[in-house]
């Protein structure tokens, strides 16, 4: 069973994945604030326990969920291992006796435990000890009401503050000055300032091959040329032909042994990879990983479309649909150096289209927009169970990406 969730990632103060927030849904029709708050969660725990295991959903990385006075009673946080979960304490749990001890008793057997969007009362101090993380809705909450928060837990240095739904950069340098030293929200995947980049030789190098690969025909001999000129494209070349994911007869010798064993859907989602793990080595590796998980679920999602999408374009489009954040520029000044076929342009720059759509639809399974994920699916003729099952097998195809790429 695939279960319905978008992860979020946490980052921390080295823009480094330190968790998962997982927004759990029923299902995308049935959105959350509509259904049992306890009903949710315990399907939710339920699901990541005895079907997908919640590890493959979270690559192996803590995940955040809200539990419920009740779900908290009933035990539910202890069907999940203390590695696996940091316990969100929902903000709409009034704080009492009750759940004082619930909390004092996870505490002691090793749970993690937040309090979700905290505004302050004093009455919460009696929590602070057995209390790590205190999430800060940093949309919602003044620079006041912050600074009474960083007043009330100065005596508890075991305290560390989460800034959730931080959009900018700005917001994000803003919450960094003030102490915090976790991070959720979709900063990362915006264009961090804009400033004109050179491409260095090697990427220059990745754009030619993205583009030669994007060719109907390929011409091995031109591609070849190209890696032969590149010392550390074709070493990362011959790495990745030498995994263990390609079966080959024998050992890899020549450059051009390596590309036939990939064949060509393999070389060019290891060409769209390299450029994009290679471009801009600064950047949250979260993001990247972010742009090959749409770039898997565009690709799967054509393959179950009843139209002419071509399955490995989809897959560049999903991968460039971040470049604009991966090298701080704008997406019209990126898409102009790159030498890319004319429909992958037009769906990154026009927004019109059906692979337009799917990048659409992928954003808003990842703000766990479902309402509007279901029109999307809806216009582009996928089902529900369909596109849940790619977006969860475009994740874990991505993580396993990325342990591969460093």
């Amino acid at each position: 069973m695939y279960f319905y969730a978008a992860r979020q990632p946490i980052l921390d103060i080295n823009k480094k994945l330190y968790a998962y927030e997982l927004l759990f849904r029923d299902s995308i029709n049935n959105v959350f604030p509509d259904i049992d708050g306890d009903i949710a969660t315990s399907k939710m725990v339920e699901a990541s326990k005895f079907n997908m295991g919640i590890s493959d959903f979270t690559a192996n990385k803590p995940a955040f969920i809200n539990f419920t006075l009740e779900t908290l009673s009933k035990g539910y946080p202890e069907m999940l291992s203390p590695e696996e979960v940091v316990v969100e304490i929902l903000e709409t749990i009034k704080p009492g006796k009750r759940l004082l001890a619930l909390c004092k008793d996870l505490f002691e057997k090793g749970y993690t435990l937040a309090l979700d969007d905290y505004e302050h009362q004093t009455v919460w101090e009696h929590f602070y000890p057995y209390i790590k993380i205190i999430k800060i809705d940093w949309q919602n909450s003044t620079l006041d009401e912050i600074k009474e928060i960083i007043a009330a837990i100065a005596n508890y240095p075991h305290i560390e503050l989460l800034a959730e739904k931080v959009e900018t950069y700005e917001e994000y340098n803003q919450a960094v000055e003030l102490g915090c030293v976790l991070f959720q929200g979709f900063f990362f995947a915006k264009p961090e300032m804009m400033k004109t980049k050179t491409l260095t030789p090697s990427q220059m190098a990745m754009a030619e091959l993205l583009y030669e690969t994007s060719k109907p025909e390929l011409d091995l001999a031109g591609i070849t040329s190209v890696f032969e000129r590149d010392v550390s494209l074709s070493y990362k070349l011959l790495r990745y032909a030498n995994s263990a994911m390609f079966k080959r007869r024998s050992e890899i010798s020549t450059i051009k042994q390596a590309l036939v064993t990939l064949g060509l859907l393999e070389l060019k989602r290891f060409m769209g990879l390299m450029f994009a793990t290679n471009i801009n080595p600064d950047k949250p590796s979260e993001l990247i990983n972010s742009a090959m998980a749409r770039a898997k679920f565009c690709e799967l999602a054509a393959e179950n479309m009843n139209n002419n999408i071509d399955s490995s374009k989809a897959f560049l489009t999903g991968l460039l649909s971040l470049i604009d954040a991966i090298l701080d520029e704008d997406i019209e000044s990126v898409l102009a150096k790159l030498p890319l076929a004319k429909e992958i342009k037009d769906a990154l720059l026009t927004h019109e289209g059906d692979m337009a759509q799917l990048i659409k639809l992928v954003e808003f399974i990842e703000h766990a927009q479902w309402d509007e994920s279901v029109v999307t699916m809806e216009t582009l003729g996928l089902t529900k169970d369909q596109v849940i099952k790619d977006y969860n097998d475009a994740i874990s195809w991505a993580d396993e990406q990325s342990e591969h790429m460093h």
